[in-house]
């Protein structure tokens, strides 16, 4: 049974800093593409950041771009967010997804696994 638990979330005051991290178990991570995506109140679930299985690629939304950093550990089977410069705008519900293709993607429908997410809050 494939499972991924994210944690980190928290509330924090605009310019700070957290660092969320995604564990995953039933799956050969190192064969996974991973990504984060997150979904405010009101909004619909955006792509956020997706890191390949080997970690040589990685791509970000234009929102987060120079702020977040996605990082992994296929020894570990974790990926990281870390995100820095938070915004109020940044305040949603984060989610760590999987996808079993050496690609990475914006787009959720091509994630197969699905953590139940953490909740950021930043704070102006």
């Amino acid at each position: 049974q494939v499972q991924l638990v994210e944690s980190g979330g928290g509330l924090v005051q605009a310019g700070g800093s957290l660092r969320l991290s995604c564990a995953a178990s039933g799956l050969t991570f190192s064969r996974v593409t991973m990504g984060w995506f997150r979904q405010a109140p009101g909004k619909e679930r955006e792509f956020v950041a997706a890191i390949t299985w080997s970690g040589s690629s990685t791509n970000y939304a234009d929102s987060v771009k120079g702020r977040f950093t996605i990082s992994r550990d296929n020894a570990r089977n974790t990926v990281n967010l870390l995100m820095d410069s938070l915004k109020p705008e940044d305040t949603a519900v984060y989610y760590c997804a999987g996808r079993y293709y050496s690609a990475s993607s914006y787009h959720q429908a091509e994630y197969a696994y699905w953590g139940q997410g953490t909740q950021v809050t930043v704070s102006s």
